[in-house]
Parts: C-alpha cells; structure tokens; sequence
C-alpha cells in the first residue's frame, strides 16, 4: 500500500511539474514572452468580459492588494490591463483587460485545451471518463483539506 501511495504522489508531483514547464516553454516561446506565468494567471483572474475590482482579483488569486497592485502596474506598464475608478465610488477601482490582455487570454486559454486534446489523444472515451470522474475527486479532496485551515 505504501508503494501505492508512493507512486501516487510521484506521479501526481511530476504532472504538476510537468504541466508548470510545458506552461512557462509556452509562454517564452510565443507571442507574448514578456509575460510570466503569474501575470497570466493575474489575466486570466480579471476575465475577458467587464472589469473586476482589485479586491475581487486579489481573494481569486489568495494574493495580498499590495502584491496585486504590483502585478497589475506592471500589467498595464506592458499594455495587458487598464485601470479605471468607479463612477459611483471613487475608492472602488476597478481593472479590466486590453485589446492586448484579451489576445493575450485566449491564446493561453487556446494552449490549456491543445494541452487537454493533446493529452487525452490516445484514450478511449472509457478512460476519458475514468480520468474525469477521478479528477473531479482529487480537485474536490484537494479544496477540502486546503479550505480546512
């Protein structure tokens, strides 16, 4: 059993590992290298549609304001995002992606799912259920112990 568990966790520890690499690979060798893996996870947090406030981006990615507000100069140094006050509340300031943001967003986005159909090119529609189901129970067990604290 303890080789079982062994295993499980190599395994599930070099998937990440993998995944993280394929994804920075990715991102140095495409269009939009001046970007690093955490701004793109700070664009994919605000959402192609709208704007978010900095406080809803911030509990998204379970970063301080003052590491986001970082993040997000930088974003809109690099032309990625835009900053705007509230109408109705000037303290709210709100952010939102550029034209350059939203490509940005749907290349990574486009690359997640060329990852997925790459990945799952040579199962059955059994073992893509199978792995689905098993996924789904990881990533619940998972949010129950990291949301226990």
């Amino acid at each position: 059993m303890k080789d079982k568990f062994t295993e499980i966790n190599r395994l599930l520890v070099e998937v990440y590992d993998d995944i993280i690499h394929i994804e920075e690979f990715s991102i140095k060798q495409g269009s939009f290298r001046d970007l690093s893996i955490t701004e793109i996870h700070t664009i994919e947090a605000v959402g192609l549609y709208g704007s978010k406030t900095m406080s809803e981006i911030a509990s998204v990615l379970e970063i301080t304001m003052g590491t986001l507000t970082t993040a997000v100069d930088k974003l809109i140094r690099k032309n990625y995002m835009e900053r705007n006050r509230s109408e109705t509340d000037r303290r709210i300031v709100n952010v939102s992606l550029t034209k350059r943001g939203k490509l940005a967003y749907r290349i990574h986005e486009k690359f997640h799912m060329d990852m997925v159909k790459e990945v799952v090119t040579d199962f059955s529609a059994t073992e893509e259920e199978v792995l689905l189901s098993a996924l789904r129970k990881l990533n619940t067990h998972l949010k129950d112990i990291y949301h226990v604290k």
